[in-house]
């Protein structure tokens, strides 16, 4: 099977069932920035050593790809697509809670950085608020599970405490934003 077709050089692409649209239409736009995302996370899996954290990655890039067939498919019922379930989003607060348990308590805004893991971490967050974005956009045109929406916002926050549990086991201290009044 070649990997060009040639059928999306005029601007389309086709969803799941073969119904063409526009590669700027809400719905491209969001499993694109999903796809963005999970991209992303391969880059950090990369990144980083032990078994826990690279293991739960590798799962949300794994739920991030049934997130994007989903998105893919105007009508997911009339397809074999997974459906996201509220399973996903407890699994990311058990999650969030085990890292939080090693991390001091947060006492301001923090500036993305740190080690080049943790700095990953926090644009992957960027981009998950992104791609919640471009999801409320096309929610408000069209039904959509809304799972989605709620795995998408506890995703930014899990990767905001990954990053900063990352930073904490390599020793490296978080950036405190603090705000300086203007001259």
């Amino acid at each position: 099977m070649r990997i060009y077709t040639r059928t999306g050089d005029g601007g389309q692409t086709a969803l799941w069932g073969g119904e063409r649209v526009w590669k700027d239409h809400p719905r491209v736009e969001a499993y694109g920035t999903v796809d963005e995302l999970c991209s992303i996370l391969g880059v950090v899996r990369r990144l980083l050593s032990g078994e826990e954290l690279p293991q739960w990655l590798g799962r949300i890039q794994e739920i991030l790809f049934c997130i994007g067939a989903e998105l893919a498919a105007p009508r997911p019922e009339e397809s074999r697509i997974p459906r996201l379930t509220g399973e996903s989003v407890k699994d990311l607060e058990h999650w969030i809670d085990r890292l939080s348990a090693d991390l001091p308590p947060l006492r301001s805004f923090l500036l993305p950085g740190g080690t080049e893991a943790a700095a990953w971490l926090h644009l992957a967050r960027a981009v998950t608020r992104r791609a919640e974005r471009r999801l409320v956009t096309l929610a408000r045109q069209e039904p959509l599970n809304p799972e989605i929406l709620r795995y998408l916002n506890r995703l930014s926050d899990f990767l905001f405490v990954a990053a900063r549990w990352v930073n904490f086991r390599a020793g490296v201290p978080e950036s405190p934003w603090s705000p300086k009044p203007r001259p």
